[in-house]
């Protein structure tokens, strides 16, 4: 099975989402964070460089999970402003 080619969009939410990881990564090694999340550290490579932008559902929520991230606050970072194409602002 072949997959559809990524919009523009999907692959800027990639961006944003992996951005965002990596932030709340912080000090904590990419290896440390993988393993703390049973993923390989090549795997957190590819969605935090926005390689790998739709990263399966449970994946996401482990790493939210281990980066003390709630899902909710994921979603709204990388969801876009339909407006004016650019990440949604929260207040």
């Amino acid at each position: 099975m072949v997959r559809d080619p990524l919009s523009p969009q999907e692959r800027q939410r990639g961006e944003r989402f992996g951005a965002l990881l990596r932030q709340a990564r912080g000090d904590r090694s990419m290896v440390d964070v993988a393993a703390a999340a049973g993923v390989s550290a090549e795997t957190l490579r590819k969605i935090e460089t926005g390689r790998a932008p739709t990263p399966a559902f449970f994946t996401v929520a482990v790493l939210a999970s281990v980066l003390d991230l709630s899902l909710d606050e994921l979603a709204a970072a990388c969801v876009e402003d339909a407006d004016c194409g650019g990440p949604a602002v929260s207040a």
